[in-house]
Formats: C-alpha cells, sequence, structure tokens
C-alpha cells in the first residue's frame, strides 16, 4: 500500500480536528454527558470510522479495506477493555465528575501520540526482523492465556505504572483539585494538580495496554497507516462510550474471554504466517475476510452470552427472593 505524505499530512490535520472540536466542546461547558448525547457523538464516530474503511475499500481494495475493518473492531473491543481500568482510576484519585470529559479527553490524546510513536517503533523492528513476528505472536498467545485464566480480583485496585510514579515523584503536586486547571502557584512556586497527574495516569495506562493491541493489529495488516488509522479511530469516541457504559461493564461478564480468544487466535496467526514466509508448507496463510468472520463472530457470541447470563442470574435471584418471601396468615 503506497501512502504518499500528503494523505498522512491530511489524515493527522483531520483527526487533529475532530480531536479539537471535541475538546472545545467539552471545555466550554463540563459536565456528565447524557446517554443520548453519547449514543449520537458514538453513532458519528463510527459512521466515520465506517466511511473511513470504505473509502480505503474502495481505494487501495478489499485486501487493505478488509484488514482496516479487522484492525479497527479489534482495536475497539479492547479499548472498550480498557474501560474497567479507567473507571477505577477515576475513583481512585476522586475525579470530580463534571471534569471527567476532560481528563479523559487530553488522557487520550496522550495515548494516541504515545501509540503513534509505538507504531513507528513497532514498524521499523519487524521491517527489519522478520523474527519478530514469532516473538509478537508467541507474545499474544501467552497474553490470551493470562486473560482467560485471569482472576477480577486482579482488576478491583488500580497500579500506579513507572512513568506515573517518575511523575509524582519529580513534579511538585498539589492534594486536592483546583477546578479544572492542571497547575498553580502556591506561595509564588508553579505546582501540578491531581488533574494532570490523572491524564498522565490515563494515557501511560492505554499505553500498557497498547503492549498487546499494537501487536495484535500488526497480525492483521503490516501497514503502518492502517495500523495508525485503526488506532485513532479505536480511541476516538473512548470518552463518550465510557460514560455510555460504564455502568454496563459488568455486564459483559465474558468479555475477557472473547479478547483472549480473538488475541490468541491472531497470535497463532502470526506465527503460521511466519512459518509460511519461512518456507514451511503446511503452515496455512489465513485471509482477511476469515480473520474478520472469526474476531466479529467471536465478540457477538461474548456479547449474546454474556447478556444471557446477567438475564439468567438476575430472574433466578427474583425467584429465590420470591421463595423467600414469608407466606400471609389467612386468619
Amino acid at each position: 500500500m503506497n501512502v504518499p505524505a500528503w494523505l498522512w499530512v491530511v489524515t493527522i490535520i483531520g483527526l487533529t480536528a475532530v480531536i479539537f472540536v471535541d475538546f472545545y466542546l467539552i471545555s466550554r461547558n463540563p459536565r456528565d454527558p447524557s446517554m443520548r448525547e453519547c449514543t449520537a457523538w458514538i453513532g458519528v464516530y463510527v459512521a466515520l470510522s465506517v466511511l473511513f474503511g470504505l473509502g480505503v475499500l474502495l481505494t487501495a481494495g478489499p485486501q487493505y479495506g478488509g484488514e482496516f475493518f479487522a484492525g479497527w473492531i479489534t482495536e475497539y473491543s479492547l479499548s472498550v477493555d480498557n474501560l474497567f481500568v479507567f473507571v477505577i482510576i477515576m475513583a481512585a484519585f476522586a475525579v470530580p465528575r463534571e471534569f471527567r470529559q476532560k481528563v479523559l479527553s487530553i488522557g487520550i490524546v496522550i495515548a494516541l501520540v504515545m501509540r503513534g510513536i509505538f507504531i513507528l517503533v513497532g514498524y521499523e523492528a519487524i521491517t527489519r526482523f522478520d523474527w519478530l513476528f514469532y516473538v509478537f505472536g508467541a507474545f499474544l498467545v501467552y497474553t490470551a492465556w493470562k486473560l482467560m485464566v485471569h482472576k477480577d480480583d486482579d482488576e478491583d485496585e488500580f497500579k500506579e505504572n513507572p512513568m506515573l510514579r517518575i511523575v509524582k515523584k519529580v513534579v511538585p503536586a498539589t492534594d486536592r483539585y483546583e477546578g479544572a486547571r492542571m497547575t498553580v502557584k502556591v506561595s509564588g512556586r508553579r505546582m501540578v494538580t491531581p488533574m494532570l497527574i490523572v491524564m498522565v495516569a490515563i494515557g501511560t495506562t492505554d499505553l500498557l495496554f497498547a503492549l498487546d493491541s499494537i501487536p495484535a493489529i500488526f497480525g492483521l495488516t503490516k501497514e503502518p497507516y492502517l495500523v495508525f488509522t485503526a488506532n485513532a479511530f479505536a480511541l476516538m469516541g473512548l470518552r463518550q462510550l465510557f460514560f455510555l457504559i460504564g455502568g454496563l461493564l459488568d455486564k459483559l461478564v465474558y468479555l475477557s474471554i472473547g479478547l483472549s480468544v480473538v488475541l490468541g487466535f491472531i497470535g497463532l496467526k502470526l506465527i503460521s504466517e511466519a512459518l509460511h514466509h519461512d518456507g514451511v508448507s503446511w503452515a496455512p496463510e489465513i485471509p482477511i475476510v476469515a480473520s474478520l468472520g472469526i474476531i466479529v463472530g467471536t465478540l457477538a457470541v461474548t456479547t449474546v452470552a454474556s447478556l444471557w447470563k446477567v438475564r439468567r442470574d438476575r430472574d433466578k435471584e427474583l425467584d429465590s427472593l420470591a421463595d423467600e418471601e414469608p407466606v400471609a396468615d389467612p386468619s
């Protein structure tokens, strides 16, 4: 896929403009967004992603179009899993509700910039060292296994990453929020507020998730332009998704299993295609259409099974409560 420099520039400018408008709107009126507002914005971002994917499909062909959609759906699904941790971070830092939109917006911008650097480094590495595909594949399979057997208790507490600890140790910070301000002068000394710290926490924690999501999308496409845009579109709208399904995340009880299947499949796909490239005849190359079908099918089954289990458990609980109600005395 030959992507000219001007297209990179136009794409980055376009994404920056969307992020700027989004940030301007929430800065003008900080508040908890309504469900209707979040749904509308998510619809806009999904529509933009689909239109972009169709543009790739029409201009670059079905192969690259399919790679974008497979990468975007995978990254979007992994981003939903990130929301669990974002909820914990917000609670751990006691972020005022009216400022959560701003925290998420700037945190996501930090994440996007850092992911861009990570993608560039990853692309340069895999173009020089083909054996990294085996490493990426093995890492994804291991991550899938860890995700499959993880305990829910592991997510009940936010653990600071090394970058956040460095920031908190080096930069003087206040103990309380000063509205939406990120810095404030105290006795003539410039200090940061918890607002900036939590933004760094969101952005750098997302980068830790990128350690498995970036290798995953490289398992679906080797094109850096598609890798970057799929990540960008997956992160756009994540703020609204946080408020829309924040209370519904507990209902996706099988999400970790579904994501582990997706990551495991992509890991095995990477290893198989690396073997095929190295001349191993029995190792197949899995077409992108099959990959897209497996990813979408797995996530659909996961969602339906999760909602079915939650509904079944709720019905059992209601039946149990009904059985425990005392029978009225006829006399």
